[in-house]
Order: structure tokens, then sequence, then C-alpha cells
């Protein structure tokens, strides 16, 4: 749909820009920064774009400042289908400036502070990498440490700790393991692609960019080889959890169907948008009660739960793990406060969506989250407090809780987006969404919401985003959607009223 014209004039459109350090400057204009006004010390390093079907194009880039990565410094630049800069999305206002660039503490100090502060079971920190912490405040040096090791439910853990290069103070922490014809476990017999290697077949998915699951026999990386899933004939599985290869099945399925989905409703081709598909590792590590995707190597491993009885290879597993990958890739939200929330709550979001987009009858779509699992829903997106712990409207100190339970706000959101408030019952599930102020909100529907998500994730959002700039997001993104006039826009606004978002 053509984006429709901007209510205000070009000349009050061009005052804005200027106001936000952005000059109305032609693309042929040369480098970026120079239409920015960036510091002469800094630099922009593109990391992707989207381009509307009006031509209009949303360059997301990293920042450098002399030659360090500039950590919550990422910006979107907006041009329009002739190439002037109409807009900038910044992770920070803050001018990119520091005294100097020579730490006053070493880079080993760093690295046992980094390490002392984390609480992931027996800790290594990597070599620490000199940065500008920007993401907070006034921008100041900095070393990034990566702490490797163990989450409290097992899980790996690769804890980035930001420490202060002239007083080793811990600035900033996050977490970037995200947790979280076949017979499968949990979706009945599916399609899953395979190709002749020698005598035998091998799950490997050639026409979705060579997603392939491999076994990791109750290992972890660095423990041994992994194998490849083969068998002599192309059937896999028997749809129970005491063979290896159903997993397998589960996850190549997961796989494929969370391809399709981002492909076929936002024409997106894989994870990066690079056509190529991720490695999955089932039997990942001994008893290990969840699933994760690796963001920093670009893996995804599921546990077999308890006793190694219980795989964690359900289809909405599958979807909110590998959808971490997609907001990584993108808008890169950090793991943590309100920012992680957004996070957790658009692979919330998508897990839902590719379920939908999946009609599976084995696993009938709904708006709840490993609801295969276990004896209950892990979380409930019409009213996330039925979970006894996640947040259904913001409130002040929102940010304080654990991402997972921060993310109930725009899982919430999302919820009264699609579907509207009050009681319904959707696939014989019955659902009854409040609304803060008692406002009724009527849905727009489940293809509208989902575009209008995706558009705010991979256009407006950025590292440092949290609900207040998850509202103006979304708004953007019905407006280039649907226009300001637009019952989507008006009920993206009256959804995040709904969940006290202002």
């Amino acid at each position: 749909m053509p984006r429709p014209a901007l209510a205000a004039s070009a000349a009050a459109v061009a005052a804005a820009l200027l106001a936000t350090g952005v000059a109305a400057t032609p693309a042929s204009a040369g480098d970026p920064a120079d239409a920015l006004r960036l510091g002469a010390k800094e630099k922009l390093i593109p990391r992707g774009t989207v381009t509307d079907p009006d031509g209009s194009v949303h360059t997301r880039y990293e920042r450098t400042y002399e030659g360090l990565p500039v950590l919550g410094g990422d910006l979107v630049v907006h041009r329009t289908g002739n190439g002037r800069v109409e807009d900038v999305t910044k992770a920070t206002e803050e001018t990119i400036k520091v005294p100097t660039t020579r730490a006053k503490i070493p880079a080993p100090a760093a690295r046992r502070s980094a390490v002392a502060a984390a609480t992931a079971d027996a800790p290594a920190g990597q070599e620490p990498r000199k940065v500008i912490w920007a993401a907070r405040g006034k921008p100041v040096l900095a070393y990034e440490t990566v702490v490797t090791g163990r989450q409290k439910d097992g899980t790996p853990s690769r804890l980035h700790v930001v420490t202060d290069a002239n007083s080793g103070k811990r600035l900033f922490a996050y977490e970037a393991v995200h947790s979280g014809t076949g017979n499968s476990q949990w979706s009945g017999k599916v399609k899953v692609n395979s190709v002749k290697s020698g005598k035998n077949f091998v799950l490997k998915d050639t026409a979705r960019g060579g997603n392939q699951v491999f076994n990791a026999r109750h290992k972890v990386i660095g423990q041994g080889t992994f194998p490849a899933f083969s068998n002599p004939t192309d059937t896999w599985g028997n749809g129970k959890g005491s063979m290896p290869q159903t997993a397998a099945v589960d996850a190549q399925y997961g796989a494929a169907a969370t391809w399709d989905y981002f492909k076929s409703v936002h024409g997106r081709k894989g994870i990066r948008n690079d056509g190529k598909g991720a490695p999955s590792y089932v039997h990942y590590d001994d008893n290990m009660d969840n699933a994760f995707w690796d963001n920093d190597n670009f893996f995804m491993a599921y546990g077999d739960g308890p006793g190694n009885k219980r795989p964690f290879t359900s289809l909405d597993v599958a979807a909110h793990e590998m959808s971490h990958g997609v907001t990584g890739a993108t808008a890169g939200l950090y793991y943590y406060g309100e920012s992680g929330g957004l996070d957790e709550a658009t692979s919330d979001i998508f897990a839902a969506m590719v379920e939908f987009h999946a009609k599976n009858p084995k696993d009938p779509a709904d708006y709840l989250f490993m609801e295969k699992l276990g004896a209950k829903p892990e979380r409930y997106m019409d009213k996330p407090s039925k979970d006894g712990h996640s947040a259904d409207y913001w409130f002040k100190g929102l940010d304080d809780l654990d991402p997972h339970l921060s993310s109930g706000v725009g899982n919430h959101f999302y919820y009264l987006l699609a579907e509207g408030s009050g009681a319904k019952t959707i696939n014989g599930v019955k659902y009854n969404s409040p609304t803060k102020n008692g406002k009724k909100v009527t849905g727009i529907g489940r293809g509208a919401a989902e575009k209008i998500w995706y558009k705010a994730v991979t256009a407006y959002m950025t590292s440092t985003t949290n609900y207040k700039g998850a509202r103006s997001a979304t708004l953007k993104a019905a407006r280039d959607l649907y226009g300001t006039k637009s019952v989507q826009y008006k009920t993206v606004q009256a959804a995040w009223d709904g969940v006290n978002v202002k």
C-alpha cells in the first residue's frame, strides 16, 4: 500500500529533521554521516535495509567513534522514494564524545570485575574489547566483556558485561543466549525436507537455506562433534520421545514453519534475510530444561528436560527462539529492562503468528506459549498476569522485571490490537482480555497487526527502545501501512492506552 502523505508541510518536516540533527539531504550527497551531521571521529556502518512498496528505504546503521564500537549508538535513516532523508530513529540523542579513548583501568582488571559480577555457574571471561557506552545517559569509554558459563536453569550463558574503563564500575549487562514426511512428538505427521547423501538420506532442508538438525547427544558445544541425522529411508521418527529422530523432526518442522511464515507474510528470506538457514541442535546438554537461541553464534538448541524425557521442540518454542534471531538481526534490542521485555514479546508474538500460519490440526493456533509442554501454559497473551508473575500493564519500575515478565505488556498490547478486549473464543480456547482504562478495544485482525509489529521492529525500533518508544514505532508503522486516519492507526493508539503506555 502506498505511503500516505505526511500532514506536515515540507518546510515543517525539514525543520523537525534539523532539530534532531538530520538534514533533508539527497541520498546522492555521499556519506550519510554528513547528512546526519555526525562528528569527524564518528563513522556509520550499514547493517541492513528495509524497502517499502513506494520505494522508501529504511537503512539501519551501527556507529563507531575513533574506530571503537558505540553500544547504544545505532540509528535508522528513513529516506523517501526520491532519496531525501525524511526522518531518523536514534537509540540515543546524546552527542557521541569522550575526553579520551585511553583507559585508566587495564583490560584484565575489567575482565576480573565482569567475571566477579556474573551470576552464571563457573563463569569465564573472554578478553574485553574497548567500546563507547552510549545506551544510557552521557557516553563513556568502557570495556565489554563476554562472560560464559551456565544460567540457573542449566542453559548456556553468554553475558555481555559493560564496565566503565576509567572507574571500573559495572554499567550494564545483558544475556545473548535467549531461552526459551516425519512423525513428530508435538505436531503429528509433518513434511520435512531431506537430501540424498550416498546411500542414506540426511535431514537437511535445501529449500529453506540449508536448515539442518544435528544430534548433540546430551553434550554441549566444545564437547565433540554433533552428527547429522541420517536414515536409509526418507521416513523420520516415530512420534515418541524415546527415539532421537523424533525431536529432530519437530525441530526441522519448526524451522521450516518459521521460515515459511516470515517469507510468505513479510517477504523475509531467513532469520538474517540473506537466504541462509541456521543449524539446530537437539538433545542438547544433559537434563537441560529449556531451549535457546544463541545470537552470538547463530544456532538453535533444544534440551530434553528433566530426565531427558521432554524435548523442548514444540512449534511455538522453535518459532519463539528463532524470532529472537530476527530481532537480533534488525532492532537488536538489548536483553535488559524494557527493551528486553520487547524482545521477549516479539518472540511470543511471532510464535503465535507462526502457529496461525502453519494451521496444524495437531497443534491448533492460540495466544498461549508452551501449552504443549506442561500442565499449563508458560504465558498468556490476553491477560499475562494469569501466569502469576507477568505484567498486564506498564508501571514505573517495569524495567526492573525479568524480560520474560515485562514482556507481558507487549504481549497484552498485541492481543488487544489483533483480537480486541473482552471475552472471545478462538480455536476452542477462551480468552478475556481487560484494559487498564476500562475502555473497549476492537481488534483489527491478525493480518494487519502482524504487519504493523514486524514493520515497527525492522524499521523503527533500535537497541534501546522502551515501551514508550514501541508505541511511537508502531504508530509510525501503522502510518506507513494504512495512514494516520485509518482504523488501524487509531486502534494502535487505543491498544497502547489499554496497557497504560502513553
